[in-house]
């Protein structure tokens, strides 16, 4: 379905929720904000985001865990039909870019207004979401709200996750007039599809030259944290062949990760990363052969095997230093969230918009995690991507050009419409 958009007032939208957290940079060049959950910045971006809603004549509610949602039931709609639901998130990185998150809440808002500017009549609800802390920067490891809301975590138990001061995540809600009341939440599994449009964090539609991607799977991703006990010892004073060094065993590690790696996407599978993202060195003193290590290891593939690939040779590498640094090793693989296939159903409707508006769109992987994943697991969802200049994100220098937010709301918006049962 063809379904024009307001390109200006998309902007307009961003361009307001990016005043939210704004950062005061010297660089001309920089636009970034930060827009932690549950400060007076994400309250403003809420406040702005339900204004927005409520001028479009959507029906607004917030959830226990500070989701918000705006329904919009035309008159040609059954009012008791699953919607079609579409969305992100306002939170932000600290020092992040304007594009990431926002781009599909207001995207998703704009879809909505298009159609009710064409005069499209769809026989479901829609409903335009934004979930709370989707980038795991303040509270939890991310992907919060649409957690909650699809049952993956207790709703007591992240009311209680503290932030850096302490503060509980469901008191910040409260502070800043967003904690819903009573123990409702959203409710995907009741929603016959969801939409998530996202800058895409990557080269591979800038460098295709194509208006959107539509996404195969999100990547899984495994976290896995290695410890290695060597002896502190003074390093003037300590002959190189006395030495059992923690750190010049962890750096074979960190490498012993990139091989593993560097195979599995040779042999298996070329969308396959593990990175050696952390470490913590003690007594961390430039006299002191490192006794400790600790170090953090992200693994992430739209494979599961390949990722248990590289989990098992991190593992096997620790057990070589043993036998051959004398070092003590762990290995703990504290959180594993598997990859996630998108709707077959839903891509096909996504591409079948983009042919209709004239927009060229390929399929890709997500090698970052979105609320899409977790909406995946109760009902149908799709991911939708929009070009990112140099693949530069949870930056200030994040960009998408204007043109191509036009472009892949277009996209979102025909999908939605399709989906919620419109006329072409």
């Amino acid at each position: 379905m063809e379904l024009p958009v307001d390109a200006d007032r998309l902007r307009a939208d961003i361009e307001a929720n990016a005043a939210f957290g704004r950062l005061n940079l010297e660089d001309p060049e920089s636009r970034g904000r930060t827009n932690r959950t549950g400060s007076e910045a994400n309250r403003q971006a809420r406040d702005h985001f339900v204004e927005r809603l409520e001028d479009a004549g959507m029906d607004v509610t917030v959830d226990a865990i500070g989701n918000v949602a705006g329904e919009w039931v035309p008159d040609s709609a059954d009012p008791d039909a699953a919607p079609v639901a579409c969305g992100s998130h306002l939170d932000s990185v600290p020092e992040g870019g304007i594009f990431d998150g926002p781009l599909g809440v207001y995207a998703a808002l704009e879809s909505v207004r298009a159609m009710r500017d064409a005069g499209v009549e769809p026989d479901r609800p829609v409903v335009v979401v934004s979930f709370t802390e989707e980038e795991g920067a303040t509270y939890g490891n991310g992907l919060l709200g649409s957690s909650v809301a699809t049952g993956g975590t207790d709703l007591e138990e992240a009311l209680g996750y503290e932030n850096d001061d302490g503060e509980a995540l469901g008191d910040a809600l409260e502070s800043i007039g967003y904690r819903g009341e009573g123990t409702e939440t959203l409710d995907p599994a009741g929603w016959d599809a969801f939409y998530e449009l996202h800058v895409e964090q990557d080269t591979t539609l800038e460098e295709a030259g194509v208006d959107a991607g539509i996404v195969t799977t999100i990547t899984g991703i495994g976290h896995c944290e290695a410890t290695i006990l060597g002896e502190a010892n003074h390093a003037g004073a300590t002959a190189m062949d006395d030495r059992t060094d923690a750190l010049a065993a962890a750096s074979e590690f960190v490498l012993d990760v990139e091989a593993a790696a560097n195979d599995v996407v040779a042999e298996s599978s070329e969308t396959a990363v593990g990175t050696v993202g952390a470490l913590s060195v003690s007594p961390n003193a430039t006299n002191v052969v490192p006794g400790r290590v600790e170090a953090g290891v992200d693994v992430r593939d739209v494979k599961a095997e390949s990722m248990e690939t590289i989990a098992e040779a991190a593992r096997e590498s620790l057990d070589r230093l043993e036998r051959e640094r004398g070092v003590e090793t762990d290995f703990t693989r504290p959180s594993t969230v598997l990859p996630e296939p998108m709707s077959d159903r839903l891509r096909e409707i996504a591409h079948g918009s983009a042919d209709a508006a004239g927009r060229s769109a390929i399929d890709l992987h997500s090698g970052a995690a979105h609320d899409a994943m977790r909406v995946a697991r109760v009902t149908d969802a799709s991911l939708l991507f929009a070009p990112s200049r140099d693949g530069v994100s949870h930056n200030p220098r994040e960009w998408t050009d204007w043109a191509d937010c036009a472009a892949a709301t277009e996209v979102l918006a025909g999908a939605v419409a399709l989906t919620a049962g419109a006329d072409e």
